[in-house]
C-alpha cells in the first residue's frame, strides 16, 4: 500500500506545507514601499544561500511534509540559472507544486520553461495600470514590459495572480482599472495591504485603506461583489464579481486576519528562516549547513523552531529583539 505523505504541524496545530524562498535579495526595480531610491546594501554573493544549499533544505522539509515551494527575491530572475534550479527542484520527492513571484520586468522570454517544468501558477507584482504612475511608485519605466509579460502568461495554462499593494494616495485610483480585468481575464486581482517592510524608505505606516475599505470601495463600483469560500491556509479572502471571468482578492497583510490558519514559512536569501513574516528570523540555516551539520542536525533544528512558532503576526512582532519604526526591506525577507 502507499505510505501516506507526512504532515507538518506547528505548536498551534496549523499544518506547514508552503515554503517561500528567496532566491536572491537584489532587484530591478525601486518601489518606494520596499526600498529606498538608492536600493538597500545588498548582501555580498557568498553570503545568500547557493542553489544547492537551498535544494538541500528544501529536501529536508520535503521529508517533513512540505509539499509546495513559491521561489521569490528580490526579484527571482536578476538570479542567473533560476530555471535549471527550477527543475531540480520539482525532482525533489514530496514536492508536488512550484511556483513563482516575479515584477514581471525579465520573465516573458522563460515563460515556455515554465510551462515545460510545470509551473502552476505566478504572482505577478502590478501596483498601477497608468505608466506614469507605474513610474513613480517603482523608479522605473517598465510598465509596458510587465503587461507583456502579463498576456504572454495568460495564453498559456499557468494561473496568473495580479498582486497590487495599496497605497493612500499613490495608486487609490487604479483599484477599480485593476479590478476591471478580471471582467473579460481568468486572472486573480489581489489587494494587499501596505506592509512595514520598507527597508528604511519611510517611516512607521499609518492603514488608512485596510481590507474593510478596500472591500467597500470596490463593492461601490460593483454592488454585486460577494465573498466566495476561502480555504484554510489561504492569505486572501476571495470574491467574485457576477458576469466576470477573473475574481478578486483581499490581504490583511497589516491587520494579519489569516494568521490562525497560516500554513507558510519562509526561507530567506541568506539562509534564514522565519516562521512569520513579521519576526525577525527564528533560525540561522546558513550557519547550521556550512559547520558541516547532517540533514538529521539540520532537521532537528527546523523541528524545534516550529514547535516554537509564534500565534499571530501580533506575537511575532512582540517577540523581535530590535524593535524599530520601519523594518527589513521585503526585498530581503522574500516577500
Amino acid at each position: 500500500m502507499p505510505v501516506a505523505p507526512a504532515v507538518l504541524y506547528d505548536n498551534h496545530g496549523r499544518p506547514l506545507e508552503y515554503v517561500r524562498v528567496a532566491v536572491t535579495d537584489r532587484c530591478n526595480l525601486r518601489c518606494f514601499y520596499c526600498m529606498p531610491a538608492e536600493g538597500i546594501e545588498y548582501m555580498p554573493k557568498n553570503a545568500l544561500l547557493s542553489y544547492e544549499e537551498m535544494e538541500r533544505v528544501v529536501g529536508i522539509l520535503a521529508g517533513l511534509g512540505v509539499r509546495k515551494v513559491r521561489l521569490t527575491g528580490g526579484e527571482p530572475f536578476v538570479r542567473r540559472d533560476l530555471v535549471p534550479f527550477m527543475d531540480r527542484l520539482s525532482r525533489i520527492p514530496g514536492i508536488s507544486d512550484i511556483s513563482l513571484t516575479t515584477n514581471g520586468v525579465l520573465t516573458a522570454p522563460h515563460i515556455p520553461e515554465l510551462v515545460r517544468l510545470g509551473i502552476r501558477s505566478v504572482n505577478l507584482s502590478l501596483d498601477t495600470l497608468d505608466r506614469a504612475r507605474f513610474l513613480r511608485i517603482t523608479r522605473r519605466d517598465e510598465l509596458p514590459r510587465v503587461l507583456d509579460t502579463l498576456h504572454a502568461l495568460l495564453a498559456t495554462n499557468i494561473a496568473v495572480k495580479i498582486n497590487a499593494v495599496v497605497m493612500d494616495g499613490q495608486n487609490i485610483e487604479d483599484l477599480i482599472p485593476l479590478a476591471e480585468l478580471t471582467r473579460e481575464l481568468p486572472v486573480d486581482v489581489r489587494f494587499i495591504e501596505e506592509m512595514p517592510f520598507n527597508g528604511g524608505s519611510h517611516g512607521a505606516i499609518a492603514l488608512p485603506w485596510n481590507h474593510v475599505r478596500i472591500r467597500e470601495h470596490l463593492r461601490g463600483a460593483f454592488p454585486g461583489l460577494h465573498a466566495l469560500p476561502t480555504p484554510a491556509g489561504a492569505t486572501a479572502t476571495a470574491y467574485a464579481i457576477p458576469g466576470h471571468v477573473g475574481q478578486l482578492g483581499i490581504i490583511a497583510a497589516y491587520s494579519r486576519t489569516f494568521c490562525g490558519t497560516c500554513n507558510r514559512i519562509r526561507l530567506t536569501a541568506e539562509g534564514g528562516l522565519k516562521t512569520c513574516l513579521y519576526d525577525q528570523g527564528v533560525l540561522d540555516v546558513r550557519t547550521l549547513l556550512r559547520a558541516g551539520s547532517s540533514d538529521d542536525e539540520v532537521r532537528a533544528a527546523l523541528m524545534h523552531a516550529f514547535r516554537h512558532r509564534a500565534a499571530d503576526g501580533f506575537e511575532a512582532e512582540r517577540q523581535r529583539p530590535v524593535h524599530q519604526l520601519s523594518f527589513e526591506s521585503m526585498s530581503t525577507i522574500g516577500g
